[in-house]
C-alpha cells in the first residue's frame, strides 16, 4: 500500500508550494521557471490561456502584466503519495474580485527537487 502524506514528504512539497506562491505574487519570473518542470509535457491551464510545454509557459509568464498578483489564499489541501509525487489544491480571493479562484498543481519529485508538471486556474462564482 502507498504511503499517503508522510511528514518529511509533506513537508517538502509545503515548502515548494510556499516558494511558488511567494514566487507567483512578487512576479519573480525566474524563480517560478525553477519551479516548473523544463519539459514539453508540462501543462498548464489559466484562466484565459491553455499552455502546452515549458516554453509556452515561460513565454507567457514574460509578457504577463506584473500588476494585481497579490491574493489571499482561503483555503489549502496538499496531498503526497510515495515520496515523489503530491497534489496541491488551493482556493484564493483577490481585492476587487468578487469570483473565487481555484488552483491545482501536479508536483513531481525529481533528482533536483520538487517541480509542478500540470497545474489548472480557474474561477467560480460566489463561495
Amino acid at each position: 500500500m502507498m504511503d499517503i502524506n508522510l511528514p518529511i514528504t509533506l513537508q517538502e512539497v509545503e515548502q515548494a508550494f510556499d516558494a511558488y506562491e511567494k514566487a507567483l505574487v512578487g512576479n519573480d519570473v525566474s524563480r517560478l521557471d525553477q519551479l516548473f518542470w523544463n519539459d514539453a509535457n508540462t501543462l498548464r491551464y489559466g484562466a484565459t490561456e491553455n499552455l502546452v510545454g515549458y516554453d509556452e509557459i515561460r513565454a507567457f509568464r514574460l509578457q504577463r502584466p506584473a500588476a494585481n498578483l497579490v491574493r489571499t489564499v482561503t483555503s489549502r489541501h496538499v496531498t503526497t503519495f510515495g515520496t515523489d509525487f503530491a497534489v496541491a489544491n488551493i482556493t484564493f480571493t483577490k481585492a476587487g474580485e468578487t469570483r473565487v479562484g481555484r488552483q491545482t498543481q501536479t508536483w513531481v519529485k525529481f533528482a533536483d527537487g520538487w517541480h509542478v508538471v500540470a497545474a489548472h486556474v480557474s474561477w467560480m462564482d460566489g463561495k
